[in-house]
């Protein structure tokens, strides 16, 4: 687990990257800028329980190729629920507020996760958890009002321009940040229809 002193803001942002591509270094880049974050935790998992593992490249294979996408010092490359063999996201957060009181904690999807959101092992857990940023995705733009996850919890959603102080607020608190996209999707590289680095 990176090292964080108290006080910081930590923008956590999970997922298999099987690749990882141009579009979530993007999305990491978007909530550091628009959520004003000290660090985010680029956390790559074991695997995912709603994804077909089949065609899931090698951890450590995955972590070098999110190591070599990266620049910028205040994203860091983690894969620490592999060496605690945590399987779900909900017991991730859980462990990670234990382990670092006073530290600021904020998680950051894809909008092309939010539909599927309530697919995800206690999810409603995970939004009394941590606050949530919303990266907008191509074709995902609206599941911010249609998915279940927006819905239920509809009444706490945050207006983007306050975005700054979301990692600060106390969940459940949510918003959907607007910005560029890209078009790649890891299982487009995956068969091979785009270019990891287009």
């Amino acid at each position: 687990m990176p090292f964080v002193e108290k006080g910081m803001t930590v923008g956590l942002f999970g997922g298999s990257f099987n690749p990882p591509h141009a579009g979530h270094a993007l999305v990491a880049e978007i909530a550091l800028r628009r959520l004003k974050l000290d660090q985010l935790w680029w956390i790559v998992t074991p695997g995912n329980p709603l994804k077909d593992t089949r065609h899931l490249a090698p951890l450590a294979e995955r972590l070098e190729r999110s190591q070599a996408l990266i620049h910028d010092p205040r994203i860091k490359i983690t894969a620490f629920e592999a060496t605690h063999h945590i399987r779900y996201t909900a017991d991730t957060l859980a462990m990670i507020k234990a382990r670092n009181p006073g530290v600021h904690f904020v998680w950051i999807m894809g909008a092309d996760n939010l539909a599927n959101f309530h697919r995800w092992q206690r999810w409603q857990k995970i939004a009394l958890t941590l606050p949530i940023a919303v990266i907008d995705r191509p074709g995902s733009t609206l599941s911010f009002l249609s998915s279940r996850m927006a819905k239920t919890f509809d009444y706490a959603r945050v207006d983007e321009t306050d975005a700054p102080i979301l990692p600060r607020s106390k969940a459940p608190a949510w918003t959907f940040i607007h910005g560029p996209r890209s078009l790649l999707s890891s299982t487009d590289i995956r068969n091979g229809a785009t270019k990891p680095k287009g």
